[in-house]
């Protein structure tokens, strides 16, 4: 089964991904992680990265969309992966589009998580990251073993600058504005799922489960 995964930042879309991807056994592709190697790694496409993440910028779409397609060719993709954070619009909705056809392939589920503005707010301002693997957690929801440190790598966790309300409420609405097309995009081809996402981690993942396993 392929996969995307959209919500809003903040909507729990990495915690269900992970999820998912356990329960389903197809590999997580988020287009942080990719960037995140690409930039360990010291690669010119990681160079170029760090110059826009550094500044607090989107990566381009021409080389979203380029490294998206390198790790789609890998052989764990061959039984279905999951998309997390791609596509971010509806450019790169059709790029994928190409990748998916030059497969030989389609995008079998689309879920939008759907939450309410004041619950994401509350989210993201109690959320604490690791800044080494970008393991993600929330003081109230979704805490540490131990408070303050990553249970993945053992590296003191932090709360990013830009986890702000009014900050929030900006990318929020940028996130709205860009994610509109994506979704009328997906829905006429039949395959977009809304999912309410202000309920429990346990209750969000039924709901997908759900929609997964009448095809199974």
């Amino acid at each position: 089964m392929r996969i995307i995964l959209l919500g809003t930042p903040g909507g729990g879309k990495g915690t269900q991904a992970k999820l998912i991807c356990e329960h389903f056994d197809i590999p997580h592709i988020s287009t942080g992680d990719i960037f995140r190697g690409k930039i360990k790694e010291g690669t010119p496409e990681g160079k170029e990265i760090s110059t826009y993440t550094g500044k607090g910028q989107l990566v381009p779409d021409r080389l979203t969309i380029s490294l998206v397609d390198e790790r789609l060719k890998k052989d764990d993709c061959i039984k279905g992966f999951l998309l997390d954070g791609f596509p971010r619009d509806e450019k790169q909705a059709e790029a994928l589009e190409l990748i998916m056809k030059k497969k030989n392939q389609q995008i079998d589920f689309v879920f939008l998580i759907d939450v309410p503005k004041e619950i994401i707010v509350d989210r993201i301002l109690g959320r604490r990251v690791c800044p080494k693997c970008g393991e993600s957690y929330h003081i109230k929801y979704n805490p540490p073993k131990l408070s303050g440190i990553c249970d993945v790598c053992g590296t003191s966790l932090i709360h990013r600058a830009d986890d702000q309300e009014e900050i929030i409420l900006d990318r929020l609405a940028i996130y709205n504005l860009t994610t509109a097309p994506i979704l009328e995009f997906y829905e006429e081809k039949g395959i977009l799922h809304k999912i309410k996402g202000d309920g429990g981690i346990q209750d969000i993942f039924a709901q997908i489960s759900m929609v997964l396993k009448k095809v199974q």
